[in-house]
């Protein structure tokens, strides 16, 4: 029997900002700000908000893997199992959640643990803005570069 991580783990609240147009031409959905690199305490709160959404659940998230301190493949969310890949070519601070739902997926700039506040709102603040065109693997060395 295989080992799903979570369904004991008291969900973190998330800081996520998500546009609001639907505009799938846009390289992102919005942005996420995580506390920590452990995928067991951040990505259950996550997923949870995104559920929120409507329209069906999250079930399977793509990382970008050198960026998460742990791989659990399965995560316990809300009584159900949701599937976690880690791929080392996921461009770096990309999230990808997929519903049940046929073709609904939002990419997020996971802004890493640690960015400093003003950096991490700034990159949320675009990541989210409804004429945003920077995919996430540029996004944040763009903003970090405007900060200095």
């Amino acid at each position: 029997m295989s080992r799903v991580a979570g369904f004991e783990t008291e969900p973190s609240t998330p800081r996520v900002r998500l546009r609001e147009s639907a505009n799938k031409d846009l390289p992102l959905n919005g942005g996420w700000w995580p506390r920590s690199d452990d995928p067991v305490a951040e990505l259950p709160g996550l997923i949870m908000a995104l559920d929120e959404l409507g329209d069906g659940i999250v079930t399977r998230l793509l990382l970008h893997r050198p960026s998460w301190s742990s791989h659990p493949a399965r995560l316990g969310v809300a009584g159900r199992v949701v599937t976690v890949g880690y791929f080392t070519t996921q461009p770096l601070n990309l999230l990808i959640a997929m519903r049940d739902s046929y073709g609904w997926r939002l990419d997020l700039l996971t802004v890493p643990p640690g960015t400093p506040e003003d950096v991490a709102e700034l990159a949320l603040e675009q990541a989210s803005s409804d004429d945003n065109q920077v995919p996430a693997q540029f996004l944040l060395a763009g903003v970090e570069a405007s900060k200095q």
